[in-house]
């Protein structure tokens, strides 16, 4: 019996037949996996981000800005190495790539606990991120396979993702204070690893690599409409990467600035932040519900849009008010990332949906990892300030490459 994401099957309701489906107890075990797997990727790529202020003191750095540009290459290398993982998911199968993904990240983790100065973590941040460049275009894909409702399960996905960076915030917080930060790093690593032990248990072998299937895609696009939408999936998912990099990895030092004299105990500043994570979560499976009902652009651009005035309220909020602001650009961040996903279900064939998926990431999250370089160097010149100025022009590019992708009567109806 074979797993629904291993199979070979065209889309629901397309015509092509359909391979047998699991039990459905395993199927739901799988995915819990694939979602467990998408908030590992994310809480691993934060733990630094968190822990930054702890990690600068103890290797010599008088200001936390000074260590951040050292994180960079695990977003650099979360991006281009989308593009291979994405090809292998496709043509050498997805189950095995995604044990990779949980026993390479995990081992990374535990190697970064080891590390003795910013160049050894930097190092150990950069394979980290080489191995979660493995997840998106090929755990979301794996998830996707036989999903007759997208939408939905895109939302309950992307809330898995935001929770895990909701638990960076938590759980780092407490266990830098309880435990030092080199356990922040080493305790998420043993569960990457038990992770990927339960996913070889539980998750059957593929009959076929991905590639070898025949499906079609939902709607069908003529060379120039597949062009445009590729370029506005890839644009968008620049614009929208940009914010959810200054932000993810901004936050706690900007409510530690913004709340000092308020609010300066780093394991109650990251539970608030947790929250703020947790809630804003929950509009992507709202967002996801209304992806499968409404049409994407209005829905997308309206999104897009509420960004603006949201960033430009927070550069001037402090205190208590900066927390109401920073979960309402959190809602609105978060809500716009399934929309990626979405039209890649849409409009691309599931045999090369990884690869298709992976293209779009390298260049995407390769451009986005800019915001992890440039977080300290621009909170140092000017403020948090400025930057979240800059958010809100970020966010009106978002909506005018949106403004773009075509209508619903352009593509034809799903």
């Amino acid at each position: 019996m074979t797993h629904p994401t291993a199979a070979a099957e065209a889309e629901p309701g397309l015509g092509a037949p359909a391979a047998a489906a699991p039990p459905r107890r395993t199927a739901r075990q799988v995915a819990l996996l694939l979602n467990l797997g998408h908030a590992i990727d994310h809480m691993f790529l934060l733990i630094f981000a968190t822990a930054v202020g702890t990690i600068a003191a103890d290797f010599g750095f008088t200001r936390w800005e000074d260590l951040m540009p050292y994180g960079v290459g695990a977003f650099v290398l979360f991006g281009l190495g989308s593009l291979p993982s994405g090809r292998l998911g496709d043509l050498w199968g997805r189950r095995r790539m995604m044990l990779v993904f949980f026993f390479g990240i995990g081992a990374s983790a535990l190697l970064a606990a080891l590390t003795r100065n910013a160049w050894q973590l930097a190092s150990a941040l950069t394979l980290l991120g080489a191995f979660a460049s493995i997840y998106h275009p090929v755990g979301i894909p794996m998830l996707l396979q036989r999903a007759p409702n997208p939408g939905a399960v895109i939302g309950i996905n992307g809330l898995s993702g935001n929770l895990g960076i909701a638990v960076a915030a938590l759980s780092t917080g407490f266990i830098v204070q309880w435990f030092g930060w080199r356990a922040a790093f080493a305790v998420p690593g043993l569960l990457a690893i038990g992770a990927g032990l339960l996913f070889a248990r539980l998750c059957p072998h593929e009959a076929e690599a991905p590639a070898k299937r025949t499906s079609r895609a939902r709607v069908t696009l003529t060379p120039a409409l597949m062009a445009r939408v590729f370029a506005v999936m890839t644009g968008a998912s620049v614009t929208v990467g940009l914010l959810f990099n200054f932000t993810t990895n901004g936050n706690a030092q900007l409510l530690s600035e913004r709340f000092r004299g308020i609010v300066e105990d780093p394991a109650l500043l990251g539970a608030m932040l947790a929250a703020v994570y947790a809630v804003a979560s929950l509009a992507q499976v709202v967002v996801g519900r209304l992806i499968d009902r409404l049409p994407l652009k209005p829905l997308y651009l309206g999104i897009a849009l509420m960004q603006i005035p949201l960033l430009a309220l927070a550069a001037q909020a402090q205190g208590w008010w900066l927390l109401v602001l920073l979960l309402a650009v959190m809602v609105f961040i978060f809500g716009s990332i399934p929309f990626t996903d979405a039209m890649i279900v849409r409009y691309v064939d599931d045999r090369i949906r990884s690869r298709v998926a992976g293209a779009r990431l390298t260049v995407s999250i390769g451009i986005s990892s800019l915001a992890v370089w440039l977080l300290g160097p621009v909170v140092k010149a000017s403020s948090f300030g400025a930057l979240l100025w800059g958010m809100a022009l970020i966010a009106a590019c978002t909506a005018a490459v949106v403004a773009w992708l075509p209508g619903e009567k352009d593509v034809g109806a799903p």
